[in-house]
C-alpha cells in the first residue's frame, strides 16, 4: 500500500479533511517542498508556506501518489490518466482538475 508520507492524509487513500469522497485518492507532491499532500488546502495548512507549481518540463516527474495501490505517477502520466489509476484502475476525482492551476503550469 502507500509507503510514502502524505501529511494531512486522514486515511490509508489519502483523504483528508476536505475532500474525502470515495473517489479523493491521489495525493501530489507539491514542488515548492517536495513534500506530499491530499491537497492544497492541506498544503497551506502543514506545509511550507511556499506556492510553486511544476513546471510544464518538469511534468516527467514522479509527483502524483495513487492512495488505492500506492503507485507513483508522473504529472504526464496523472494527466492523461482519464481519472484512474494505469496500475490499479481506481477511480479519482474529476473535480481535481479544477485545482490543477495551483499544482501543474499552465
Amino acid at each position: 500500500m502507500n509507503r510514502h508520507a502524505v501529511t494531512g492524509a486522514i486515511d490509508s487513500e489519502t483523504r483528508c479533511e476536505h475532500y474525502h469522497e470515495e473517489n479523493d485518492r491521489i495525493a501530489i507532491k507539491f514542488y515548492c517542498c517536495m513534500a506530499y499532500f491530499p491537497c492544497y488546502l492541506c498544503h497551506q495548512t502543514h506545509g511550507c508556506g511556499q506556492k510553486r507549481v511544476w513546471p510544464k518540463e518538469a511534468f516527467n516527474q514522479y509527483a502524483l501518489l495513487c492512495g488505492g495501490c500506492g503507485v507513483e505517477l508522473t504529472i504526464n502520466e496523472y494527466l492523461n490518466s482519464h481519472y484512474s489509476c494505469p496500475s490499479c484502475n481506481a477511480a479519482f476525482n474529476p473535480g481535481c482538475s479544477l485545482h490543477a492551476h495551483l499544482y501543474f503550469a499552465r
